[in-house]
């Protein structure tokens, strides 16, 4: 959510450290200045943690997806109504954290970064599937358009258009904090696992049809990380002296 987080990762980075990076779709295009307004209601649907940073975080944030120094982009999607939010009306400290991103996650991207120029299509489809399968060890059964695979595929027009409001998000609550958001590129069709979930505004899904993905330890960030601790670890060992008693 910050420079300073991404400064930390960039200098593990350099010194050859097998670390990721993941800002989250509000820390890229949110900053603080809702967390004033006088209106509680309003205050209270941007209040989050990691909290949403001064002006200026979010551009550097961008920057470091487009050379790689972060490798994803997450939502962080925990939403909660007005009227939960409320619950600190009288202590901030109550309020429950957490802001909606899951839906709107590929638009805001696609808008902040490809349209943009700031990165391709390709890295688009890195930062937002390939990569993240691939970090979570799921790769190629996902994030990939390959046989054998689970056939999840979004079809994103980019000369079409979406404006993002809470009449029209599809999560149970009443604010969005991309509200009134202009964003050209659309998708507008889904499929999951072969079938189309998302058409023509159209949601599609079967109740029961969704599946647990396990996901196994020891992704390719391993690789080589075991005899590198062997190393660091016979570093540590001085030589031990004998000597003889003389007495």
């Amino acid at each position: 959510m910050s420079i300073d987080a991404m400064e930390e990762i960039a200098k593990a980075q350099k010194l050859g450290q097998k670390i990721i990076g993941e800002p989250v779709t509000s820390g890229l295009v949110l900053d603080d200045s809702k967390l004033w307004d006088p209106d509680f209601t309003t205050a209270a649907k941007y209040v989050m943690r990691p909290p949403i940073r001064k002006l200026g975080h979010g551009k550097a944030l961008k920057a470091a997806l487009s050379t790689g120094v972060l490798q994803l982009v997450g939502t962080d999607h925990c939403t909660f109504n007005s009227t939960q939010k409320a619950f600190g009306i009288d202590d901030f400290r109550k309020i429950p954290n957490g802001v909606n991103g899951i839906e709107e996650r590929m638009h805001v991207v696609w808008e902040l970064m490809v349209e943009s120029g700031q990165i391709s299509v390709t890295d688009y489809v890195q930062i937002t599937s390939s990569g993240c399968a691939r970090i979570f060890n799921i790769y190629p059964r996902k994030g990939a358009v390959l046989a054998g695979s689970d056939a999840d595929i979004i079809i994103l027009n980019p000369n079409s258009s979406v404006e993002i409001s809470a009449k029209s998000h599809h999560s149970r609550t009443d604010t969005n904090v991309y509200e009134g958001l202009k964003l050209k590129g659309k998708v507008e069709v889904t499929i999951a696992g072969g079938r189309v979930v998302w058409e023509n505004d159209e949601l599609k899904v079967i109740p029961g049809s969704g599946r647990y993905i396990k996901m196994s330890p020891f992704n390719y960030l391993f690789s080589g990380i075991s005899k590198a601790d062997a190393a660091y670890l016979s570093s540590l060992k001085a030589p031990v002296r004998r000597f003889r008693d003389q007495s």
